[in-house]
């Protein structure tokens, strides 16, 4: 089998409240909801978001053709939701990778300007892990989603003069 024509399609990240997870990423980070799925018999749903710079041809309003336009994306993210995670006080959250023991690390979004963002995330209230002027890498940013979960924040000119200095 040839590998021509693979790509990556999507990420999932788990999340207690689709509700809040749905507003951070679509009204914080721009994403738009693609899709949802729910398999109330197997008592979870799937959420699928995307990014209108990095999606290909519109999206179909056929549901069938639609999925199959979803399964033929780059870069989408899925947030899976297992029924009663949003109501039980004693659900302690998802492992976000960072702590120990590591693994998954983050998601990452490119926006036009860093700082931009960043002034817009620090009046929502949105957790910031580094801001883009902390550390040695400056002009990125990491902030926290409402399940923990990082997400790096650059800009394409800023991680050139990052990487090549210029």
């Amino acid at each position: 089998m040839e590998n021509t024509g693979n790509k990556l399609n999507h990420c999932m990240l788990r999340v207690k409240d689709p509700e809040v997870s749905l507003t951070f990423y679509t009204e914080v980070l721009g994403a738009r909801l693609l899709e949802r799925f729910d398999f109330e018999n197997m008592n979870f749903s799937l959420y699928f978001l995307g990014f209108d710079a990095g999606l290909e041809g519109p999206m179909p309003e056929d549901r069938g053709e639609r999925i199959m336009w979803l399964a033929s994306q780059s870069g989408v993210l899925e947030l899976t939701h297992n029924y009663g995670t949003e109501s039980d006080a004693d659900f302690s959250g998802y492992h976000d990778g960072n702590s120990t023991p590591q693994g998954f690390g983050h998601i990452c979004v490119s926006v036009p300007d860093v700082y931009a963002a960043c002034e817009r995330f620090e009046e929502l209230g949105i957790e910031f892990v580094k801001r883009p002027d902390d550390g040695s890498m400056k002009g990125l940013a990491f902030i926290k989603d409402p399940d923990g979960y990082w997400v790096e924040i650059f800009s394409p000119a800023g991680l050139k003069k990052i990487i090549v200095g210029q």
